[in-house]
């Protein structure tokens, strides 16, 4: 979720921590079982930065060990997911999937590195962390996080990079990772694990969340939505949400398609941020979750830097 991620988007740190003080600080729900030997974190609310801002992450268990997908915003938050895992098993966790270098979704790195884990991203992906993760924590404090909430926290890189598609065999349990369309980001991966007929969509998806766009090609992105429609898939873990379905897709393409044609008209008779955002908020589809990220949205996709 691209609302932490950019150094220059100084209009995000002021919402960012509004959010903070304003949102209730609620640890996430414990694991929930998506299938067989496949858990999620899924529907927090209330995202803060003491539930990684609602980020979803997962756990899939093969004969062989762990896969992780996304490992949260810090060191803190990854260790409260380890001891979860180790709730469910005691297997080693071989690898680590970052589904998009986004910082709710991978600062937690490096707790699974120190178990041996090995981190896997698409190599778009790769590179946007290389380049971006040691700024973004050196400079926290601008997303209204602290030393404190961040302790422990390094950047720990992928090392195994692909490029359309890979697949992973953790003992009975194939693991197919798919490059998505340019969607959120050029790196999206998706998580598909075709015998349970189960997707882990990363920020592609979003469900009951307005969603960060600002990175996105929308174009792209609604053809992804219908990419992931076609694919024979039951159950769809989104990057922030509850547990998704395919009319959770159709929702998802209808809101970024109708935000990016009334931003466009907006943004061509304005230049006034808060006024573009309150007039998208009266009009898009309602969501829980996130109504704070519209206004960013608005500024870093959609006007000239103010």
């Amino acid at each position: 979720m691209r609302k932490l991620f950019v150094i220059s988007a100084r209009p995000l740190v002021f919402v960012l921590v509004l959010l903070i003080f304003c949102a209730s600080a609620f640890a996430a729900d414990k694991l929930t079982r998506i299938a067989e030997n496949v858990y999620a974190y899924v529907d927090i609310k209330n995202g803060s930065k003491n539930n990684s801002f609602g980020a979803n992450a997962g756990v899939i268990i093969g004969k062989d060990g762990i896969v992780v997908v996304d490992t949260l915003l810090s060191a803190k938050e990854a260790k409260r997911f380890i001891r979860d895992i180790r709730a469910i098993s005691r297997k080693p966790i071989r690898y680590v999937v970052n589904t998009h270098y986004h910082l709710d979704h991978v600062f937690g790195n490096s707790e699974f590195v120190k178990l041996g884990a090995v981190v896997i991203a698409q190599e778009n992906d790769k590179k946007a962390m290389e380049k971006s993760a040691g700024e973004t924590l050196k400079n926290i404090g601008e997303y209204g996080l602290t030393p404190k909430d961040m302790k422990g926290t390094v950047p720990a890189y992928p090392v195994l990079a692909y490029g359309d598609r890979m697949t992973i065999d953790i003992g009975g349990q194939q693991i197919e990772l798919i490059h998505a369309r340019y969607s959120h980001t050029n790196g999206d991966t998706l998580v598909y694990l075709p015998d349970k007929k189960v997707l882990f969509a990363g920020d592609v998806l979003f469900t009951n969340y307005h969603p960060f766009l600002g990175e996105g090609n929308i174009e792209e992105w609604a053809k992804e939505l219908d990419d992931i429609k076609s694919m024979d898939v039951e159950k769809i873990i989104p990057g922030h949400g509850p547990l998704s379905g395919k009319k959770d897709l159709e929702d998802m393409k209808a809101y970024i398609l109708m935000f990016d044609k009334m931003a466009k008209e907006l943004a061509s008779r304005t230049d006034d941020v808060k006024k573009t955002a309150e007039a998208l908020q009266g009009s898009l589809p309602q969501r829980p979750e996130g109504a704070w990220l519209i206004a960013p949205n608005v500024q870093m996709k959609y006007l000239k830097k103010q």
